[in-house]
């Protein structure tokens, strides 16, 4: 009789166990997709999140009912944003990976590319842009119209300058953590 309810006992707190991370995967999952990562990609990352020990390609694919190609690009894609790590496990000739568990790492890693691409295409099209711009306002021949036009559209891109060169220096010190000594992390100060 004892050993049937301590049977119930476990299963129904496994149960709440395995609800609580489903919350949480498809929390992570859903904020992900807020920054443009598919929520099977997601989902994976939430997963192996809560996996507290390496996991293979097929482990992965039986926890999600994913298809392993589609497993491989997926994982692909979080190493990508590092925040996957393949791992080598002795005595398993198989791929093992493990997920970043440290969000501030996590947020680094992240955004600090995401921001970087971001930074890196802006700069080149305005530079570009104002090449151009400076062609049409430098041209005498060229109407006064479209040479204050111009002038305006430079004048913005100028101002956007500004941010984009502060995006870089904001990406700069979140990819190198030194973020960390303008904004400290607070473990002691966990509110809700």
């Amino acid at each position: 009789m004892e050993g049937n309810r301590n049977n119930i006992k476990y299963e129904m707190d496994q149960e709440k166990i395995d609800q609580a991370e489903r919350i949480m995967v498809n929390t992570i999952s859903e904020t992900m997709d807020l920054y443009g990562v598919t929520p099977s990609v997601g989902r994976l990352y939430g997963m192996m999140y809560f996996t507290h020990q390496p996991i293979t390609l097929d482990e992965m694919k039986e926890a999600l009912g994913m298809s392993k190609p589609s497993m491989s690009t997926s994982v692909r894609k979080l190493q990508d944003i590092n925040i996957v790590q393949k791992v080598w496990q002795k005595g398993s000739r198989k791929d093992s990976f493990v997920a970043e568990k440290n969000f501030f790492n996590y947020f680094s890693q992240f955004f600090g590319m995401k921001w970087e691409r971001e930074v890196e295409m802006f700069l080149v099209s305005i530079r570009k842009t104002q090449e151009q711009l400076n062609e049409v306002i430098e041209n005498s021949e060229t109407d006064e119209t479209l040479r204050e036009r111009a002038r305006l559209d430079y004048q913005q891109l100028d101002e956007a300058l500004i941010y984009y060169h502060w995006l870089e220096r904001l990406t700069k010190l979140t990819k190198s953590g030194e973020i960390y000594n303008y904004i400290p992390v607070e473990d002691t100060d966990k509110r809700d």
